[in-house]
């Protein structure tokens, strides 16, 4: 948001010239494994960046990059997610000169060990000086396809260009809500918060009923995801009819105030996927988010350019004429669902989280938080979580974090949601990232506790 309008930029890639869909099933495969070729579609990040910038950038894009290109060729302490997510592929990593560089002396680093990617300094120091040709042309766009076995050709690398798209959005509790449309599964979110407001919840976030509501909100819409979400070229409803008011009024009809009704909920999509939020002096705010997917991503490396390409064509589906069967040129299912929100044309919030498939729902409860109930973002960032658990079950199987109250965990079971209730907070749901702006421009943001690796910063 530029103080005046929304715009929305779509930067996912999509699978090369090489994809087919009949020969991964020809080999047996049911659905596109990590490790796999096919698990790969261009890269789109870099191309992002320069298309954001060129529209909206206010620094040098050299300036921008300095302290990456700093902590790459210096080193930066290992987090513990870092840890725990090289530990997990540490044998499929040290076979791969670029999975290789993800390891210290190589093995998995410990919290705090120093981690250095020279490789990775030297190209984004290209990507500053020559733009993203750095990385669209030439050696690397070359790796990218040997790394690949080319199922995504040099060609392809260079032909990718981002899309600038129609931002969807829907007025929910007195603001609108903005989000990407598919081949994101954003629009996840606004429709949960319309059917929810519409069914009533009163004002109490800590009841049984505002956490029933919410969660029959969440599963009403969810269930038709995976076969909704695709490509814009083939998802087979437009983008207008997703957050129609007779199409939700539909959803809205099967849902019960009282029981947690019988659907099947989607499967699990584990992600590795990084997002921030940020609101300039001038107003200006910005909701952003970029993905490996799962963990760390694919594992294949772009030869000595230092950095490992992502997984995220695992989204795509391997059944004959589905709308989201992998193809040449088109675009997977994407979890990324960043939103931005306004009041009357103003700026009024940006918020997101990394999650996969779970970002809808921890959006969903946040914003509720914040615009249904009135809280802080401090409050709306402490207070427990629920995600719908992923084993495709007709059944509603809640998990809700410590902290919640015994008397919502009584109330949900008695109404039908078979609750199981975590240890711990749940690093896995979030962090999720709120800037909040009130009537005089005052921002308010408050950094998730369940990672060490998420902050709140004012400069």
């Amino acid at each position: 948001h530029d103080g005046t309008a929304v715009s929305a930029l779509n930067s996912s890639g999509w699978a090369g010239s090489n994809a087919s869909a009949a020969a991964l099933r020809e080999d047996g495969l049911t659905a596109i494994p990590q490790h796999h070729p096919a698990a790969v579609t261009i890269p789109g990040c870099v191309a992002g960046w320069f298309e954001l910038h060129d529209r909206h950038g206010r620094l040098p894009m050299g300036e921008l990059l300095a302290p990456a290109i700093a902590l790459g060729r210096e080193g930066f302490p290992a987090s513990t997610e870092y840890s725990r997510a090289t530990t997990r592929m540490a044998r499929f990593l040290s076979e791969h000169e670029q999975g290789a560089q993800l390891l210290v002396d190589g093995r998995p680093p410990r919290r705090g060990d120093r981690v250095r990617r020279p490789n990775l300094a030297d190209t984004l120091e290209r990507v500053a000086e020559e733009g993203p040709t750095a990385i669209y042309e030439g050696s690397v766009a070359q790796a990218i396809s040997d790394a690949v076995s080319g199922m995504i050709t040099a060609e392809d690398v260079a032909a990718y260009s981002p899309d600038w798209v129609t931002p969807l959005s829907l007025d929910v509790f007195g603001v609108t809500g903005w989000t990407i449309p598919p081949n994101s599964q954003g629009y996840l979110t606004l429709a949960t918060l319309h059917l929810f407001e519409s069914m009533g919840p009163g004002e109490d976030p800590a009841s049984p009923h505002w956490a029933h509501l919410l969660i029959e909100s969440y599963r009403a819409i969810v269930a038709e995801r995976d076969d909704v979400v695709s490509d814009p070229a083939h998802t087979p409803l437009p983008d207008h009819e997703l957050l129609s008011a007779d199409r939700l009024e539909r959803f809205a009809r099967d849902i019960d105030l009282e029981r947690a009704s019988v659907r099947k909920a989607p499967s699990a999509r584990p992600g590795g996927t990084s997002y921030l939020c940020t609101v300039d002096a001038e107003g200006m705010g910005v909701s952003f988010i970029q993905s490996n997917f799962r963990g760390i991503g694919s594992g294949f490396g772009a030869g000595g350019a230092g950095f490992v390409l992502h997984d995220r064509g695992g989204g795509f589906d391997l059944r004959p004429g589905h709308p989201n069967e992998i193809a040449p040129g088109k675009r997977p299912l994407h979890t990324l669902s960043p939103s931005l929100w306004t009041s009357g044309g103003r700026l009024r919030a940006v918020l997101g989280t990394r999650g996969g498939h779970q970002q809808p729902q921890l959006v969903a409860q946040v914003a509720a938080l914040v615009f249904g109930a009135g809280r802080t973002p401090g409050m709306a960032q402490h207070a427990p979580r629920w995600t719908i658990s992923e084993i495709g079950a007709a059944e509603s199987v809640v998990e809700v974090e410590s902290g919640t109250s015994p008397q919502v965990v009584e109330g949900l079971a008695r109404r039908g949601h078979s609750v199981r209730v975590q240890a711990e907070r749940m690093p896995g749901w979030g962090p999720v990232s709120l800037i909040e702006l009130d009537e005089t421009g005052l921002r308010t943001a408050a950094a998730d506790p369940r990672v060490d690796t998420t902050a709140a910063a004012v400069w």
